[in-house]
């Protein structure tokens, strides 16, 4: 009866332990009888019923709290979108935020930039006329003025005026190249803090575009995947606050960098206004050297000319009186002879009369004072002819001197003066 039982038991679908029958011992029973009893048919049908009555109850159980959780999940996955799409819209907002900052920043290291840019321009330009203008044509002053001769090859104001207005425009040039170097530094820093704006904004850019793809995605569309690998799906490392502080940490440093920038600027203003102050000073005062000398030796050469005149006319004086001089000898010497004959006439007397007497006496004596009268008229010439080789001499020395004159007045009046107005100094 107990096997029949089981037999039963197995045949309304209890589940057999496979494992556990395996374990027992099998025990063979005798077979059963090829009808049931009227006890069996009601018990079994009764089980069946109590079986279907509870897998409907089950079912009943199992349907209500699907529902239930397809209503909770339903709602829990639209107010999870809701809140992510919320989040994510915050999230472009901050960026666009900080975007917007960012190329706030940008725009003025760009201004900035073009105005640096502007100084470096004028710097280039200032020195590039120093060097090629002021500076050589300060030196080819120099170079003219060694060309002069005699005794102007001197040391004068003008020269210290040009060798001061060199040590000028070096030393300006040494001021500029100095600031030319803090200003190209100071692009360089502006250019790489740019690189830098620039990459974030890319990238933050890059983020938004992402965002914004995701805040347009549906749960509906075809190109959604599901990630079933086993690392971590969100790679993230950096914290909210850290992105924030390095958002804010680029944009102070460009801000940083563009309050550095303008104290360069007004520094090149002033040494610019400065360098170009000194060089007027250093050129009105080396004209004004320029001026005097060239005054000068326009009165030196005036003078000289005046005393040219002057010895000139001595000369012709001079030879007038040579001349003068020659006749008058000439003309002594017909006195002379008709003395020297007079008194060789008388020298014929004879005896008594070979007397000393008032003729003879007054005949000597006239050849005496004739004889020194001649003397005193060949030494007057000798003299006259001494003082008209002086004067000549004197004449070509000054003929020199006015020449020495006229070319270091071409050399400063004409060449240097001529080439220093092309020097031109302006608020470049």
């Amino acid at each position: 009866m107990a096997s029949e039982q089981y037999a039963v038991h197995n045949s309304i679908g209890a589940p057999i332990d496979q494992t556990r029958l395996a374990e027992q011992a099998l025990v063979c029973a005798p077979p059963r009888t090829a009808k049931f009893t009227l006890q069996e048919w009601k018990l079994s049908n009764d089980q069946r019923l109590r079986n279907a009555e509870d897998q409907q109850h089950l079912a009943d159980r199992i349907l209500g709290e699907c529902e239930k959780v397809r209503d909770e999940t339903k709602e829990r996955s639209e107010l999870l979108k809701e809140t992510t799409d919320r989040r994510i819209e915050e999230r472009i907002g901050d960026i666009e935020f900080n975007k917007q900052e960012l190329l706030v920043q940008r725009k003025q290291i760009c201004l900035e930039l073009e105005a640096l840019g502007m100084y470096k321009t004028r710097v280039f330009d200032c020195l590039a006329s120093l060097q090629t203008n002021s500076l050589n044509i300060v030196r080819k002053c120099l170079m003219l003025r060694d060309g002069r001769i005699g005794i102007d090859l001197v040391v004068d104001p003008v020269e210290q005026a040009l060798q001061t207005e060199i040590t000028t425009v070096l030393g300006g040039q040494s001021l500029l190249r100095r600031a030319l170097e803090q200003l190209q530094e100071q692009m360089r820093r502006l250019r790489a803090t740019r690189y830098m704006l620039d990459r974030d904004l890319q990238y933050k850019q890059s983020a938004i575009d992402l965002d914004k793809g995701s805040l347009a995605l549906k749960p509906t569309d075809l190109c959604l995947s599901i990630y079933e690998g086993y690392a971590d799906l969100d790679p993230a490392n950096i914290s909210a606050a850290e992105y924030d502080a390095y958002s804010a940490r680029n944009i102070q440093l460009a801000a940083r960098e563009v309050t550095s920038a303008r104290p360069i600027r007004v520094y090149i203003d002033t040494l610019l206004k400065q360098v170009i102050d000194d060089l007027w000073k250093a050129y009105d005062r080396c004209n004004r050297e320029f001026n005097e000398r060239i005054t000068a030796t326009k009165i030196a050469k005036a003078r000289l000319e005046d005393l040219h005149r002057e010895t000139t006319e001595k000369i012709m004086q001079m030879q007038t009186n040579i001349l003068e001089l020659k006749k008058a000898l000439a003309h002594k010497e017909g006195h002379i002879g008709l003395a020297h004959t007079r008194l060789g006439r008388r020298a014929q007397r004879v005896e008594g009369e070979l007397v000393k007497d008032p003729p003879g006496q007054t005949l000597f004596y006239e050849c005496e004072m004739l004889r020194r009268s001649t003397q005193e008229l060949q030494q007057m010439l000798h003299e006259a002819n001494a003082s008209l080789r002086y004067l000549c001499q004197t004449q070509i020395q000054l003929e020199e001197d006015i020449n020495v004159k006229m070319n270091t007045l071409k050399i400063d009046e004409v060449d240097c003066m001529t080439l220093r107005a092309t020097m031109d100094y302006h608020s470049y």
